[in-house]
């Protein structure tokens, strides 16, 4: 299982309180750009539109670029892949104020990409500088040993 994209800065922004798996629907360049790690998760999150969970502002660009069609877009919004239940726990969610879902990194499952997104809440500036705290704790300790 490799790990082609991960959105570092989203542990450090939000607080994970429940995570999903998705599949993505992508075009065939896109999966070639995305195992040559090309894909930016920054700045991205899910929207519900309908029935329906879309990736917003994952940038891809073209695999070969001068071969890729005229009209792709690599910040188009990408479907998401889920069952029905998770669908509606995720409405839910972005239904309560202080909650959001974004997701986590990209992966392959077999042949598969799959996408880890979470339902997460928003991380106040105390909370970032004890995370940062702890972290350079656990970093000076790690150097002492």
């Amino acid at each position: 299982m490799a790990k082609y994209a991960d959105n570092s800065k989203a542990l450090f922004d939000y607080e994970v309180l429940e995570r999903f798996t998705a599949g993505i629907e992508l075009l065939g360049m896109e999966v070639k750009s995305i195992r040559e790690g090309k894909m930016n998760l920054r700045g991205t999150f899910v929207a519900i539109r309908g029935n329906e969970a879309y990736l917003m502002g994952a940038e891809i660009p073209a695999y070969q670029p001068k071969n890729a069609p005229k009209e792709y877009d690599g910040l188009r919004a990408r479907k998401l892949l889920l069952t029905k239940s998770e669908l509606e726990q995720l409405q839910d969610a972005e239904g309560i104020k202080g909650l959001t879902v974004i997701p986590l990194s990209v992966y392959n499952k077999g042949r598969f990409l799959k996408l880890d997104i979470a339902i997460a809440r928003g991380k106040k500036k105390f909370d970032k500088r004890q995370a940062i705290k702890k972290r350079d704790v656990e970093r000076d300790l790690k150097r002492s040993l």
